[in-house]
């Protein structure tokens, strides 16, 4: 592990050199130290390390239980940045190379940059240019046992930019979450089969479904009788609904010539045409 991070300031600046938004941009490391034109005459980036911390590594093993990894170590590094750019080029400049190395870094590889910051530019007169320090912490985890050897970017595990952040379901949607904001309800009819009960498939389990006949009252007097037909009809969840409907797993069942004291549903009457609508 201490190989692969006294490795780390090469490796990046090898894959720095190779990102399309840095081109005209030197990048060299901090030891062994490398010679700088004098006066300068382009921006050059300096990468080296400043402080590294290891720890051993916990997972959570599903049960609310932290178990320490004995093959593997996470670890803290500062990656230390020195910028130099010419004086016709401006102090400002140096904000930009900054901003610039932070973004590839942080977007374009596969580092977890948990911070990033920048001190004060100084004029070095030696090279006739502007120094901006500047640095970025990182957490990484180093697991031999799943690979080894030095393979940037993608010899860290970084959770998708920041993955303690995106793999916390309490605080994301889900796909069928997204879907129910984005369709909280289908509309749909059905035409009266004359039966006892007609199944309507929805693919899903309504929380609650409202059926109502087309061009008909909801409550009438049926002809020759003393009873009155509904023609109006709604479930909520599974166990409360009104007389002529069921709700079940995948959609809801209307009945016909249900009967409670002098009603008499009439939710599926032959000819007839019904609306229903339908929320997730």
């Amino acid at each position: 592990m201490s190989s692969s991070i006294s490795l780390m300031p090469s490796e990046i600046a090898a894959w720095l050199r190779q990102q399309i938004p840095l081109q005209g941009i030197e990048f060299i490391t901090e030891y062994p130290a490398t010679k700088k034109a004098v006066p300068l005459k382009q921006a050059i980036v300096a990468v080296g390390l400043e402080n590294v911390s290891i720890t051993d590594k916990f997972v959570d093993n599903g049960q609310g239980v932290l178990e320490a990894q004995e093959y593997c170590r996470s670890a803290k590094l500062r990656i230390r940045l020195g910028i130099h750019a010419p004086y016709s080029l401006g102090g400002d400049y140096c904000h930009s190379v900054f901003t610039k190395v932070a973004d590839c870094m942080t977007f374009g590889s596969d580092l977890e940059i948990t911070q990033s910051a920048a001190g004060r530019i100084k004029s070095d007169r030696d090279t006739d240019a502007f120094v901006l320090e500047c640095y970025l912490d990182v957490f990484a985890d180093f697991c031999p046992a799943v690979s080894t050897g030095l393979s940037f970017p993608s010899f860290m595990n970084k959770e998708l930019l920041c993955g303690s952040h995106i793999n916390n379901q309490d605080i994301h949607f889900t796909g069928s979450e997204k879907e129910l904001f984005l369709q909280p309800f289908v509309a749909g009819s059905y035409t009266g089969s004359g039966t006892t009960s007609q199944v309507i498939s929805l693919g899903f389990k309504p929380r609650l479904v409202i059926v109502f006949t087309q061009d008909f009252p909801t409550i009438t007097n049926l002809p020759n009788s003393a009873n009155y037909g509904s023609y109006f009809a709604i479930g909520l969840n599974s166990s409360q609904r009104s007389l002529g409907i069921e709700m079940g797993n995948s959609g809801f069942t209307v009945r016909n010539n249900d009967s409670v004291r002098d009603m008499v549903a009439k939710m599926n009457e032959l000819g007839f045409f019904y609306s229903y609508l339908a929320f997730r």
